[in-house]
């Protein structure tokens, strides 16, 4: 079953974060990460909305918990918690 992670927080400056978003594509992609989605908040753009999908919850917690991670928003910019969520298709 596949995993979505949706992920929201502020950033100084988008394209700065961006920049730092695309250089810690190694680590999703050497983590298992089978695509991704950036998205910006329509009245506010510096606020985004990232969903990544993963092949299994297991390899989402794991890119969560990764160490680099806490590094790497702090070097994108990232102003705010962010909120970090899984999700798991559902059968319609």
């Amino acid at each position: 079953m596949t995993t979505t992670v949706a992920v929201r927080h502020r950033v100084a400056d988008f394209e700065t974060w961006l920049v730092a978003y695309k250089e810690h594509g190694a680590v999703r992609d050497r983590l298992g990460c089978t695509g991704d989605k950036v998205l910006r908040d329509a009245n506010d753009p510096d606020e985004v909305l990232i969903l990544t999908y993963w092949p299994a919850l297991s390899n989402a917690q794991q890119f969560a918990t990764d160490p680099s991670l806490p590094e790497a928003m702090k070097k994108a910019g990232v102003v705010s918690e962010p909120r970090i969520e899984f999700y798991e298709e559902a059968s319609v």
